[in-house]
């Protein structure tokens, strides 16, 4: 892979980086900065109905499972940077073939090459 192309994908991962970070914080913010109560909405001292405890719980675990999803998303980011500036960027870790421009185009963090990516999926 030439520099240009190289610099091309780290300009997009650090574009993806900044916008992953933005959506933790947001996600954070919006989730682990109010309890529960406050998040309703009820500043009364009543308790709310069990079905409305259990709406809100739910989307309190969907918020941090997309912190945790975000989170992991940073790390292979941070990943594909690392192995930019290691010169290693764009080549599968399976086979050391090159991966396709497109893949990368549609995954930049990706690993693998497409036949190495469904060995392993395959696996599961």
């Amino acid at each position: 892979m030439d520099k240009r192309t190289r610099e091309k994908f780290k300009k997009l991962l650090v574009r993806m980086r900044a916008e992953i970070t933005g959506e933790i914080v947001r996600h954070s913010e919006d989730t682990l900065s109010n309890s529960q109560r406050d998040s309703s909405g009820d500043l009364s001292g009543y308790s709310m109905h069990m079905a409305d405890v259990g709406t809100d719980t739910f989307q309190r675990d969907l918020d941090l499972g997309l912190v945790t999803r975000e989170h992991e998303m940073l790390y292979k980011i941070d990943e594909a940077l690392q192995m930019i500036e290691e010169g290693t960027y764009g080549k599968c870790q399976e086979c050391g073939q090159t991966i396709k421009e497109s893949r990368l185009r549609a995954v930049p963090f990706a690993k693998l090459c497409v036949k190495c990516q469904e060995k392993e999926e395959a696996k599961r």
